[in-house]
């Protein structure tokens, strides 16, 4: 018979459990389980921490432990608080935990995500922190228009001081648990000197909306357990057993909210379950040290380590480990595998990016023909695992022109990003007269006072006209319709449309710059980066992806036909798809085969992350790192490009530290000869079987990409792109440089060797400080270009 339980801490009872039914004399949930997995199930006394590395089944044990309580009559369903960061996390544990159990329950009243937990805590106190009861969420939308209205009645420039810019403050100031009294005088001076003013005058707003945030949900519950004792021990006596999911992701005021409710658990049953190997979230708030200082918060905590994987073969997770072992701020654990070794982890090195598009075009083809039998991997089972969403590009394109089916998951592909669409509405008014979508598009974005009012206005005179949208719009200047303001700023937008095409159609015009100059002059590019938003910076390396992906058409007519073609391909979902994402939308995701490219300093890890957040910065990229190796099942591949065109400039680039934490047991190395040399890491030094096999399969001066470096360098009457020169490497080459010598890099500017080994040298450098580096990648100081 179905039993319901009550949720409501008012109507608790402390009723003997032997009230419940007698415990089952089998345990079904813990067959099948590990020692390690079973000892997570059963020591439900106390604080427990299960550290359960990548493929260890964390998930079961998890839910076992939760049936675990229930069935042996430790709780009650309705005394169990589990939490969960995601809604899907939320519906399949209770289902798991239901089929566990027989159904003998119904339901999990106190089991989903923090916030869903804490609206449910907040409906119920919700007049203690000046709320009725039938409050409003607000949404992101909703929150910048609220913040917007506080922006404007401050008498701030907007233009300057953009609202998201506020919103990232205060959601920043949430996540910490600050209120707008407690936010330190050097933060509330953020925002032109108003932040904390502009927050406390926001809240109120809220107030008398009878609205919150979605940051207000857990920040109004830890101050009203904080202030109302009697609140919050009504809830520590009604939570038997406290259980957390993905322990490592939580920020300070889940913290804080799990540390409070925590404080008086009957005999302090709380058992979080995560990975700190696995925290790569930081840049949303998650603090890495909440699970680090768990037995410091509670003392004498039992420790269990899940490191069996059923996941991975053995030398993807020794790769793993190689790498997540040079962090220093981590718990610690070894990951292992009963199965069999399988395959090394393959590492390549490309001459550029579209060379290393092509590579892992054809990987995944022949991964995935027929004739492969039952050794074929399905492109459903297969990804790509980009640093960054910038990089996508280069796959997509080369996935289209070998008509390679794919998915971007976790957002949308690269020619349906907002910035892309808005930059290739630009591309279209000059290029195709007639398009009025576009024209409509880019009328006021950005912001030109061009609203809906002037939309009309133009529709109107357009229609009337029998005439397109564009022509419309000079019908309204020419007549003077609209106001002086909105006809002068629509005006100007039409002489800089007729500027850049009469740019366009000049001969000998390179339709590349021209695209690079609308960006500019339309004040596009101007918008995102004064954006202090935290997805401005990305979109901002989109645009520049976009205007490089220009140099492989010979005019902007082609490019636009070619992205046609791209968005006509995204209609079509049927068969199999190979997923393309970023690492971070990877988590918890795992395939058979895994492609991570990119693994070049300053791309990955990357250099914005370290130069924001220093030694910390660097381990959390050495974090994800290790997620990307361990999504793999049976393949994984690691590659990197010598050269990346920047700022329209050929640059070279470092192999990513990362790969000198790869152990050589478990890597093959299949990079060609003349494009790295030995010493970093599994590739080097090269043994003499690989220089062969590199020479016959795969010789860079044969390839594509170096094909395409020479042509270009042939327009531009030069056999190559000095850059692209300097970077040939020879594979037995000895440094010509002695300690002390004066040398030039094209990144990192002048500097002085401090040491030889072989043909690496570590140099001081004026502004980068030291590295290690290549001798090839270095010139003499007297050879440097002026």
């Amino acid at each position: 018979m179905t039993q319901r339980w009550t949720d409501d801490p008012d109507a608790f009872e402390e009723a003997p459990l032997s009230q419940l039914a007698a415990p089952r004399p089998r345990a079904p949930y813990l067959d099948g389980l590990n020692p390690a997995q079973r000892k997570a199930v059963e020591t439900t006394d106390g604080a427990v921490l299960v550290l359960a590395g990548a493929g260890t089944g964390k998930t079961r044990a998890l839910t076992a432990r939760i049936a675990h309580l229930l069935a042996s009559g430790k709780a009650r369903p309705n005394e169990v608080l589990s939490v969960t960061f995601t809604n899907k996390a939320a519906r399949e544990m209770r289902h798991r935990i239901g089929d566990l159990v027989g159904g003998a329950v119904e339901g999990m009243p106190w089991l989903g995500t923090f916030h869903a937990l804490c609206v449910k805590l907040l409906r119920r106190h919700a007049e203690i922190v000046d709320l009725k009861s039938n409050f409003g969420i607000l949404d992101s939308d909703d929150q910048l228009r609220l913040l917007r209205q506080v922006v404007q009645a401050a008498n701030i420039d907007e233009k300057r001081w953009p609202p998201r810019m506020l919103a990232g403050l205060i959601d920043q100031w949430k996540n910490r648990g600050l209120g707008p009294e407690a936010v330190p005088a050097a933060d509330a001076a953020l925002y032109a000197g108003a932040g904390g003013a502009l927050y406390a005058a926001y809240q109120a707003r809220l107030r008398t909306l009878n609205a919150c945030d979605f940051g207000d949900l857990l920040l109004h519950c830890v101050k009203i357990f904080q202030n109302n004792p009697d609140v919050l021990d009504k809830y520590r006596r009604w939570f038997r057993y406290i259980l957390v999911d993905e322990y490592q992701d939580t920020n300070v005021a889940q913290y804080m909210w799990l540390r409070l409710l925590a404080g008086g658990v009957q005999g302090g049953n709380i058992c979080c379950v995560g990975d700190d190997d696995q925290s790569i979230y930081g840049w949303r708030g998650a603090e890495v040290g909440n699970i680090l200082r768990f037995e410091k918060d509670f003392p004498g905590a039992t420790v269990i380590r899940l490191e069996q994987n059923y996941r991975s073969t053995a030398h993807i997770l020794g790769a793993a480990s190689g790498v997540i072992r040079a962090n220093r701020d981590r718990l610690g654990k070894e990951l292992w595998t009963a199965g069999d070794g399988g395959e090394k982890l393959r590492l390549i090195g490309h001459w550029d990016g579209e060379e290393e598009a092509r590579w892992v075009g054809e990987e995944l083809e022949r991964f995935s023909r027929r004739d492969r039998g039952d050794d074929r991997i399905p492109l459903d089972d297969m990804a790509v695992l980009v640093r960054a969403s910038h990089q996508m590009r280069a796959f997509e394109d080369r996935f289209l022109t070998i008509g390679l089916p794919y998915r971007v998951i976790g957002g949308p592909r690269f020619y349906e990003r907002l910035e892309i669409r808005d930059a290739m509405a630009y591309f279209r008014v000059v290029a195709q007269p007639d398009d009025g979508l576009a024209f409509e598009r880019i009328l006021n974005t950005p912001k030109r006072g061009l609203g809906d009012k002037a939309q009309a206005e133009i529709n109107a005179r357009a229609r009337a006209a029998g005439a397109g949208l564009i022509d419309g719009a000079r019908l309204v200047v020419a007549e003077e319709g609209l106001t002086a303001r909105a006809r002068g700023a629509l005006a100007r937008l039409l002489r800089d449309i007729d500027r850049w095409r009469a740019q366009l159609a000049a001969p000998g015009a390179d339709h590349v710059d021209v695209a690079r100059v609308i960006l500019d002059e339309s004040g596009y590019t101007a918008m995102w980066q004064a954006d202090r938003g935290p997805e401005a910076p990305g979109r901002l390396e989109n645009l520049k992806e976009l205007v490089k992906a220009l140099e492989e058409f010979e005019n902007l007519t082609g490019f636009l036909e070619h992205v046609s073609l791209v968005m006509d391909n995204a209609s079509d979902d049927a068969g199999e798809k190979v997923s393309v994402m970023t690492l971070h939308a990877a988590k918890g995701l795992e395939f058979r085969a895994v492609f991570l490219p990119g693994w070049e300093d300053g791309l990955f890890p990357s250099q914005r992350s370290m130069d924001e957040n220093g030694a910390k910065g660097l381990e959390e990229e050495r974090r994800l790192a290790y997620v990307g190796v361990t999504r793999a099942r049976e393949r994984c591949a690691i590659s990197f490009a010598a050269n990346r065109r920047i700022y329209n400039q050929w640059q070279s680039a470092l192999p990513s530290r990362f790969i000198d934490e790869l152990p050589k047991a478990h890597v093959e190395v299949l990079t060609p000869p003349g494009l790295a040399g030995g010493g970093y890491g599994a590739a080097g030094p090269l043994s003499p079987s690989v220089l062969e096999q590199g020479a016959a399969d795969a010789s860079v001066y044969n390839s594509p990409g170096w094909r395409r470096l020479q042509s270009r360098g042939r327009e531009r009457g030069a056999a190559a792109p000095a850059e692209a020169r300097a970077l040939v490497i020879d594979a037995q080459a000895v440094a010509r440089f002695e300690t002390g010598a004066r040398v030039f890099h094209q990144k990192f500017g002048y500097g002085a060797v401090l040491g030889v080994e072989g043909d690496k040298l570590t140099i001081a450098f004026e502004k980068a400080g030291e590295k290690r580096v290549l001798a090839s990648f270095v010139t003499a100081a007297d050879d440097a270009p002026c």
